[in-house]
C-alpha cells in the first residue's frame, strides 16, 4: 500500500520451494518497486562489518517491496549448524534480532517472515532430481548435500530460532510445501491477508489453508498428529 515498505523473508529447509515461490510472487509486480535480494557468501570486508549491515543496504524505501531469498537468519540456521559462526556470534545475533526487527517495524516497515517446510523424504526426492537434471544441477550445492546428514541438527537450530525470534512484533509463519503449488498459493494468500492494501475486497476470502499455513506451535502440533511416518518438518 502507498508510502509503505514491505519486507518478506523466505527461509526454510533446502529444496523447500523458496526460490520458486519468490518467482511466482514477483512475476506480475512492477520491477521498479519490487525486487529480490539473494546475497552470496560475505566478502572479507563484510565479515568485518556489523552483522546486519549487508542486509540493511538492501532494505526498501517508501513504496517498495524486498523479497529476501534467505536473510539475516542464515546465522540462526546454516551458519550455526555448519560452524560458520562462533557461539558468541550466534548468541549475540539471537539477542539482537528481535530488537533489529522491532526497529524496522517502527519505521513503517511491514515484516513478513515465512518458513517453508518440507519432509525429509520429499527433500531427498528433490535433491535426487536436481542431481540428475542438467537444467537444475546448478541448484545443488555442497551445503545442500551436507544438510541431508544434518537433518536433526537443522531441526534443533530451527526450533531454537522459532522459540527465540518468533515475537508478537515479528512472528514466524510456516508454509507446508510438500505440494509446491499449494504451498506457493497459500503463501500468497497469507501475505495478501495480512496487508491492509488499498482497494482490498472485503468480500474476497484470502484466508490460507490452516493445514498448510500457521504459527510454529500450530504446525508443530499438526505435524505431530498427522505426519510422524513421513518425518514431516515444521
Amino acid at each position: 500500500y502507498r508510502g509503505h515498505k514491505l519486507v518478506v523473508l523466505f527461509e526454510g529447509r533446502d529444496a523447500a520451494g523458496k526460490g520458486g515461490s519468490i518467482k511466482r510472487f514477483i512475476e506480475h509486480l512492477n520491477p521498479r518497486g519490487a525486487s529480490v535480494v539473494a546475497l552470496t557468501v560475505p566478502s572479507v570486508r563484510e565479515t568485518g562489518e556489523w552483522y546486519f549491515q549487508r542486509y540493511v543496504r538492501h532494505l526498501p524505501t517508501r513504496g517498495e517491496i524486498r523479497f529476501f531469498d534467505r536473510s539475516w537468519y542464515n546465522r540462526a540456521g546454516v551458519e550455526r549448524v555448519m560452524g560458520y559462526c562462533t557461539d558468541d556470534e550466534y548468541e549475540e545475533f539471537m539477542r539482537a534480532v528481535p530488537e533489529f526487527e522491532r526497529m524496522l517495524i517502527n519505521s513503517d516497515t511491514t515484516l513478513v517472515k515465512l518458513w517453508f517446510s518440507v519432509s525429509r523424504r520429499e527433500q531427498i526426492t528433490r535433491f535426487t532430481v536436481r542431481r540428475i537434471d542438467p537444467i537444475r544441477q546448478w541448484k545443488l550445492s555442497s551445503t545442500d548435500v551436507a544438510s541431508l546428514d544434518l537433518w536433526s541438527e537443522y531441526t534443533a537450530a530451527k526450533n531454537a530460532m522459532f522459540e527465540r525470534t518468533s515475537t508478537d512484533d515479528a512472528p514466524w509463519t510456516i508454509i507446508r510445501s510438500n505440494d509446491k503449488k499449494r504451498g506457493r498459493l497459500n503463501a500468497m494468500r497469507h501475505v495478501l491477508n495480512v496487508l491492509p492494501y488499498e482497494g482490498k475486497d472485503p468480500n474476497l476470502d484470502l484466508t490460507p489453508d490452516p493445514l498448510l499455513v500457521g504459527s510454529p506451535d500450530q504446525i508443530l502440533l499438526d505435524a505431530d498428529a498427522r505426519d510422524v511416518v513421513d518425518d514431516q518438518d515444521a
